[in-house]
C-alpha cells in the first residue's frame, strides 16, 4: 500500500448494546420527509469515525512539511473521485446524470479554488497544521456563505446556499480524512431489503448505493433540499433525513418503517403498524404507476383547457427530475450557480456551452433564462474579485443593488450572458426573463442592450435565432404588479414570483423565525396584486405565469386557474401533483371559486376556503 493511501474502508456497525429483550417497545421518530415512499426492513448500521486534528499551533521549520501533506492530500483526494466518476457506468442513467455534475464541482474545488488557497495560508503564515488548516478555512466559508441569505429569501435560495456550503464542507472532510489515514463510511455487507441508518449521508456516499438491495433511508442529519436528497430522489428510495436522536434507538437488526412521505421512521413497529405499513407500500406502488401514466398524459381540464406546467431549474443536476417528471420545459432556469465557486466569472464560451446543453436535454420545450440575479447578500467571490459588485453587501440588501439594476450598472457583464443564451437559442426554443423589474425604463433600456448584442453577434458571424427569443419580466414587487400594464407594454411575458411578491408586500423575513407566521401568500393585498398583474398582462395579450410556492401546491390550483393563470414553474417533484390537480377542474368552477376567494377580506377565511376546495 502507498503510504499516502487511506487504510481500507472498515464497515461499523452501530456500537454495541446491552441484550435486548424479547420484545422492545415501538419507537415513533420525525424528521425531514425527503423521498416519498414507504420502506420496512431490517436497520443496517454504519458510522464514521470522527478523525483527530492537532489545532495546536506548529513551528515555523514545519510548514513546508504540512504543505507537502497538503499537496498529497489533494491529489489523493482527486484520485479518489476520478474513481467514484468512473463507477457511475454500473448506476441508474439518472442517477449518473446527478452526480457527474456534482463529481466535477468536487474537482473543480481541488484545484486553485478559495478553499485550497486559504488552507495553503493558513499552513504557511497562520502556523496551522494541514488538517486544521482546512478545517478551519471550510468552516469560515461555510459562515460566509449561510450569512448571505437576504431578508425574505426564500426557502429555495436558502437551501441554494446551503447547498454551496454542504459541497465545501464534503471537499474538506475527503481532504481531513486523506490527511489523518482515516476510513471512509462504507454500505459493504449491506444485506438486500434493509433500511439504512446512519447519523449523515454525503451525495458521494448516496451514489454508492445500489437501490435494488436497499428498502430505504434515515439519518440524523440532513434536509430536504441537499445534493444527497436529490440523488436519493433519482434513486426513488424511501428516505427520511434529519431525525433528532435516531441511533439513539436504532440497534441493528430492528425493524424499521421508513415513511418518506410522511416523514416519521417507526423502530419495532407493532403488529397493526406494520400490517398498514405493508398496505401503504402497495398504495404508494399503485400511486407511483398512476403518476408515470400521468406523465405522458396533457396538463388539461376536464372541459378542454391547457395548462402549461414547467419546471425551475436551479443546479444541473436537477435536470433528470425534471426530465422525469413530465414537465413541458423549464419555466425558471436560476443562472446564478454557473458563477458561484469560481475565481472569474465565466466567459461567453464557457456560459454558451452550458445554456446550450440544457436546451438540448429539453428536446423541443422552451427554457427560460433568468439573468443573474446577484443580490448584494450573495457570496459571488468571482464577481468580487473582478470588481463587478462591492465586497461589503449594501445595509439592506433586499432594497439595494441587486438583479437588473446591478446588471444595467454592468453592461459588460450584462452583454456577456445576453450573447451566450442567444448563442445557445440556437439550438431549441428560449426565452429570457428580467429579475427584480420595478419600471418601464429598466425594460426599456434591457431590450437595447439585448438587441446592440443581437447586432454584434450577427456581424461577428455567429448563428443565433433569426427572430430573437422573447424578453421577459418577473413581477417581485409591489411596484412592478401595480404597473403591470405598463410593462406588459414593453415586455414580451411577464412571470409572478410569489415568494419575493409576498415577502416585499407584507415586509416579512420569513427567515425570521420572530415574524415568519405573518408570512402569507394567501393575505389578500398579495391575492389582488396577483390578480392584477394577470388581469394586465392578458389585457395586452401578454403570456403570463406563476412561479414559486404557490405554483407548487395543488391546493392552490384552483384558485390560480380561476384567477386566469394558464401557466405555471415549480420543482419537478410537484409537477405530477399539480396535473393530477389540474385534470380534476373545470375553468368554470375554478372562477367562480376564485370570485368567492377574492371577496374575502380575511386571510383566515381564504385559507378556509382553500381547505375546503372548490
Amino acid at each position: 500500500m502507498n503510504r499516502t493511501d487511506p487504510p481500507p474502508p472498515q464497515h461499523q456497525r452501530l456500537p454495541a448494546r446491552p441484550p435486548r429483550a424479547p420484545e422492545r417497545a415501538e419507537v415513533v421518530c420525525g424528521g425531514i420527509a425527503v423521498s416519498p415512499g414507504v420502506a420496512i426492513g431490517a436497520v443496517f448500521g454504519t458510522a464514521e469515525p470522527t478523525p483527530e486534528i492537532a489545532r495546536a499551533r506548529i513551528q515555523a521549520a514545519d510548514a513546508p512539511g504540512e504543505g507537502a501533506r497538503l499537496e498529497v492530500a489533494i491529489t489523493q483526494s482527486r484520485k479518489q473521485l476520478l474513481k467514484l466518476k468512473a463507477r457511475l457506468a454500473v448506476l441508474p442513467e439518472d442517477s449518473q446524470a446527478e452526480i457527474a455534475p456534482l463529481i466535477e464541482a468536487y474537482l473543480r474545488m481541488l484545484g486553485p479554488s478559495r478553499l485550497i488557497r486559504g488552507a495553503r495560508r493558513r499552513i504557511a503564515e497562520g502556523l496551522q497544521s494541514a488538517e486544521a488548516a482546512v478545517l478551519r478555512e471550510a468552516e469560515d466559508i461555510g459562515a460566509i456563505i449561510m450569512g448571505q441569505a437576504e431578508p425574505g429569501a426564500s426557502a429555495e435560495d436558502q437551501a441554494g446556499l446551503r447547498r454551496r456550503a454542504d459541497e465545501v464542507g464534503e471537499i474538506a472532510r475527503r481532504l481531513i480524512r486523506n490527511l489523518t489515514r482515516a476510513p471512509f463510511q462504507s454500505f459493504a455487507g449491506l444485506p438486500e431489503g434493509a433500511v439504512l441508518v446512519c447519523e449523515a449521508l454525503r451525495p458521494a456516499d448516496a451514489a454508492l448505493l445500489d437501490p435494488s438491495r436497499l428498502a430505504g433511508v434515515a439519518t440524523e442529519e440532513g434536509g430536504a433540499d441537499g445534493h444527497t436528497a436529490v440523488m436519493l430522489r433519482a434513486l426513488g428510495v424511501p428516505a427520511v433525513l434529519g431525525v433528532p436522536g435516531l441511533l439513539a434507538h436504532a440497534r441493528p437488526g430492528d425493524v424499521a418503517v421508513v415513511d418518506g412521505s410522511a416523514g416519521t421512521v417507526v423502530l419495532n413497529p407493532s403488529p397493526a403498524r406494520l400490517t398498514a405499513a405493508r398496505r401503504a407500500v402497495g398504495a404508494f406502488t399503485r400511486a407511483r404507476q398512476r403518476f408515470a401514466k400521468l406523465r405522458r398524459l396533457a396538463a388539461e381540464t376536464l372541459d378542454g383547457t391547457q395548462v402549461e406546467l414547467a419546471a425551475n431549474l436551479e443546479l444541473p443536476l436537477e435536470l433528470p427530475l425534471i426530465q422525469q417528471s413530465g414537465a413541458f420545459g423549464i419555466g425558471l432556469l436560476r443562472t446564478e450557480f454557473l458563477f458561484m465557486n469560481r475565481e472569474t466569472v465565466p466567459d461567453e464560451d464557457t456560459q454558451t456551452e452550458f445554456y446550450r446543453g440544457v436546451i438540448e436535454a429539453m428536446g423541443g420545450a422552451p427554457v427560460t433564462f433568468r439573468v443573474l440575479d446577484w443580490g448584494g447578500e450573495k457570496e459571488i467571490e468571482a464577481l468580487s474579485a473582478a470588481g463587478i459588485v462591492p465586497e461589503i453587501a449594501d445595509t439592506n440588501p433586499a432594497l439595494g443593488l441587486r438583479g437588473i439594476r446591478l446588471l444595467l450598472r454592468q453592461p459588460e457583464l450584462f452583454e456577456t450572458q445576453l450573447a451566450a443564451i442567444l448563442r445557445a437559442a440556437v439550438a431549441g426554443p428560449a426565452r429570457v426573463m428580467l429579475p427584480m423589474v420595478t419600471n418601464v425604463a429598466e425594460v426599456q433600456a434591457a431590450r437595447e442592450v439585448y438587441e446592440r448584442v443581437a447586432r454584434r453577434l450577427r456581424r461577428r458571424g455567429e448563428r443565433i435565432p433569426e427572430r430573437l427569443p422573447p424578453l421577459g419580466i418577473m413581477v417581485e414587487t409591489p411596484g412592478a404588479a401595480l404597473s403591470a400594464d405598463a410593462l406588459a407594454l414593453e415586455a414580451d411575458f411577464l412571470a409572478i414570483g410569489t415568494n419575493d411578491l409576498t415577502a416585499y408586500t407584507l415586509a416579512v423575513d420569513r427567515g425570521e423565525s420572530e415574524v415568519a407566521a405573518l408570512y402569507d401568500p394567501l393575505h389578500p393585498a398579495v391575492l389582488r396584486l396577483v390578480q392584477f398583474s394577470v388581469e394586465a398582462a392578458l389585457r395586452m395579450h401578454r403570456p403570463v405565469s406563476v412561479c414559486g410556492e404557490m405554483a407548487a401546491d395543488p391546493r392552490l390550483t384552483s384558485l390560480l386557474l380561476g384567477l386566469g393563470l394558464r401557466s405555471f414553474s415549480m420543482n419537478a417533484a410537484a409537477v405530477p401533483r399539480v396535473k393530477q390537480a389540474v385534470r380534476g377542474l373545470r375553468i368554470e368552477e375554478c372562477v367562480r371559486f376564485a370570485r368567492r376567494v377574492m371577496e374575502q377580506a380575511d386571510s383566515r377565511a381564504i385559507a378556509a376556503l382553500v381547505e375546503g376546495g372548490r
